[in-house]
């Protein structure tokens, strides 16, 4: 599923080529896509409305209309848009013909992705309902995820995927940012001291930052608009390396899991946590 630094790098690239043109046509060919709107309803709401920006929270994109309107656009697992040069790309759900000549294309293989056509404060409620902060906020340090995981004793690795919590953080970017801050995933959020907070969140912001930097990561369906791939995948140290050497110290990089994904960590690094109440050595039984 494309992360915050792939869904960004969308935003970026989209955004030229939408920003200020008006829709001459929509055509929304998956009912599926809009859920419970009437597709045609949908496509009559969109047509002749002007793009106003381009922006996203978390891994949505949010199309920004005149008249008070967001089309809110969550890519899921395999959707993107396509800015398509020459003929239309395959598993096209919807294509909005744009002023000036423009097309783009809403294209998803396995249909997942959605859309919600809202007004703008029914965007905003519906978005601050669903997500956390943005850990690549000027505002986001170790006092949000102090604030965030007080009394939790949930993994940190569950916590950080949860986007009520954080927003935008997936599992790639969870093990990357964990093993930067030599934290094992199955560390009781709570229970992390302050310097593991503050490595934390300098290690996620970091990760993202550098995944934008590079465009995202081209693992599996991921392309940018102009059909291009991203780079983040050159530079992983433990996601997708399992039986490799850890850069940092050389040990085998394992796999396991983690809040019901596959993860991976550096058992050197991410010594697994003790568990409170484990007694050492032989017990002793007292007689009745």
């Amino acid at each position: 599923m494309p992360e915050l630094p792939e869904v960004e790098t969308v935003r970026r690239r989209l955004l030229p080529h939408v920003e200020g043109r008006q829709i001459v046509a929509a055509d929304v060919r998956d009912a599926r896509l809009v859920g419970r709107d009437d597709p045609r309803r949908v496509e009559e709401r969109l047509t002749g409305r002007t793009i106003v920006s381009l922006d996203r929270r978390g891994k949505y994109l949010l199309l920004r209309l005149d008249g008070g309107e967001t089309l809110v656009s969550h890519l899921r697992m395999t959707g993107n848009w396509l800015v398509p040069t020459g003929d239309e790309p395959p598993h096209a759900r919807a294509v909005l013909t744009l002023s000036e000549g423009g097309t783009v294309v809403y294209a998803d293989a396995r249909r997942f992705g959605t859309w919600d056509l809202l007004t703008d404060a029914e965007a905003d409620a519906y978005l601050a309902a669903r997500l956390g902060p943005e850990p690549i906020a000027e505002s986001f340090d170790a006092g949000v995820l102090l604030a965030a995981f007080a009394g939790r004793t949930a993994p940190v690795k569950a916590l950080v995927l949860d986007q009520r919590v954080l927003a935008g953080v997936g599992n790639i970017y969870a093990d990357e940012a964990l093993h930067r801050a030599c934290i094992h995933p199955d560390q009781p959020a709570g229970r992390l001291r302050h310097a593991q907070l503050v490595g934390l969140a300098e290690s996620l912001r970091f990760v993202l930052e550098e995944g934008i930097r590079q465009q995202g990561a081209s693992i599996r369906d991921f392309r940018d608009p102009g059909g291009g791939y991203g780079s983040m995948q050159e530079s992983f140290r433990v996601y997708g390396r399992d039986g490799e050497p850890c850069p940092a110290c050389g040990t085998v990089i394992i796999k396991t899991r983690c809040a019901g994904r596959g993860t991976h960590i550096c058992p050197a690094c991410q010594p697994k946590p003790r568990r409170r109440g484990m007694r050492r050595g032989p017990v002793t039984l007292k007689p009745l």
